[in-house]
């Protein structure tokens, strides 16, 4: 993940037990935290958990300096400078950032050298220090961690300049009152959550394929270093770049569209799933399943792209997307069946459509419409689409389809794109009594 903290889904090595700056404070005062105390996970006490900087507040040095004022300690989040009774023997500051240690004899030099290139900065401060040299509380800065998928470390020295500049930043923003704090804990899960699943997927892509033979004399983990160093800042731009493009799309649908239908709006909902996944996950390879699956991934995405849809996930042997209109989501689901139908590699496929009141949140699509394409994509035949009757009679108002004998008799035709063939009733678990249509191209 994008993070600029330690690897979200990797527990520090640490015990924060044993860190000077848990053991500094007055047991008595609040104890030394964690999540059995009842603290916030990151070792942070179970007491007071407001303490900030006693100095300015403005970003800059006088907040970080702030840090090792009186108004608290590391270990006993009591307030003033009389809660430092239990300062670690050394007599250093529990409250205050410390200077680059050496690292744990537990963690692998080449790894922390890594992440010292990608996070820009040596570890530096404890979640405590961090958060106080920010001016955030702790229990804010625990639950931006937690939004952004940091795995709780206690009180090990772990995080870095960029750590505090980040919640700083966030923080901030909830200060100005742009953000509320929940909303602000939202932009921290959407934001680590997606990066999560891109860092992931750009390691295993360009390491794996980049790496592969090592160089003679060399580990894989060896080579990596000077890969990531070229790599690192031209995928920061890229990524960069992407996002603003991301942005700049989806700020245009909303202008465009009713303040009525901001969150919840009439949309095509599309689900393609594969045939007979389960059966080739006990036939295939590993090896030959990741690559059946990442080509059905790419060809979905392509598709659905290529002719003005939104991809808004991928479940393996399955992808939902959406599109503003029916027509342009009846194109990429026969788009999808034909290509896949071309392809003898590939299985079967089967999509299911529904066009309807859509709630989108998080970048995700949520409803029954949602829930009746899931369901018509399981009845549908191989190699076929169906869709719902709200879909088809849309369809048919758009001019795209005709769906009763006197549309066909009334005009040429030639004008429809696609076809609709009523099929029976039949009752679907959870939405009672459906009428499916059966969607084709026009010859």
């Amino acid at each position: 993940m994008d993070h600029d903290s330690p690897p979200p889904n990797e527990p520090f090595t640490s015990d924060p037990g044993t860190d000077p700056d848990r053991d500094g404070g007055d047991p008595d005062s609040a104890g030394s935290g964690g999540p059995e105390q009842g603290g916030t996970g990151f070792g942070e006490p179970a007491g007071d958990t407001t303490d900030a900087p006693t100095g300015d507040t403005a970003d800059g040095p006088e907040r970080g300096s702030a840090a090792s004022g009186d108004s608290g300690r590391g270990a006993s989040g009591g307030g003033g400078a009389d809660a430092g009774s239990g300062d670690p023997a050394d007599g250093s500051d529990p409250g205050e950032p410390g200077e680059p240690g050496e690292p744990d004899s537990g963690e692998h030099p080449l790894a922390l050298r890594l992440e010292q290139l990608i996070l820009g900065a040596p570890r530096r401060y404890t979640p405590f220090q961090a958060a106080r040299t920010a001016g955030v509380s702790m229990d804010l800065a625990a639950r931006f961690w937690r939004a952004m998928g940091f795995a709780d470390i206690g009180q090990a020295r772990a995080l870095t300049e960029a750590d505090v500049l980040a919640l700083r930043r966030l923080a901030g923003l909830v200060e100005a009152g742009l953000l509320s704090e929940s909303m602000a804990i939202q932009v921290a899960r959407s934001t680590g959550q997606t990066t999560a699943r891109l860092a992931d997927w750009q390691t295993d892509s360009f390491l794996e394929g980049l790496t592969e033979p090592p160089e003679p004399g060399m580990t894989r983990a060896e080579v990596a270093y000077p890969l990531v160093e070229l790599l690192l800042p031209e995928l920061e731009e890229f990524l960069i770049y992407v996002w603003r493009r991301q942005v700049a799309a989806a700020t245009s649908r909303v202008v465009q569209s009713d303040d009525e239908e901001a969150v919840d709006r009439r949309l095509a909902v599309g689900f393609a799933d594969l045939v007979g996944f389960t059966r080739l996950t006990r036939r295939l390879e590993e090896e030959e399943l990741g690559e059946l699956v990442e080509a059905f991934e790419t060809t979905a995405a392509d598709q659905v792209a290529a002719y003005g849809g939104r991809l808004i996930k991928t479940l393996g042997d399955e992808v939902l997307y959406v599109a503003d209109d029916p027509g342009t989501a009846a194109e990429i689901g026969i788009r999808l069946i034909e290509t896949m139908t071309g392809d003898q590699t590939m299985p079967a496929l089967r999509v299911g459509m529904a066009f309807g009141t859509v709630t989108t949140r998080m970048g995700d699509v949520f409803g029954t419409t949602v829930n009746l394409a899931s369901r018509l994509t399981s009845i549908a035949p191989r190699d076929a689409v169906l869709v719902d009757g709200d879909f088809a009679v849309a369809l048919g108002e758009a001019g795209e389809a005709p769906v009763s004998e006197a549309d066909v008799d009334a005009s040429s035709t030639e004008k429809y794109r696609f076809a609709l063939q009523p099929m029976w009733r039949r009752p679907v678990r959870g939405l009672g009594v459906v009428e499916p249509w059966l969607l084709t191209r026009r010859p």
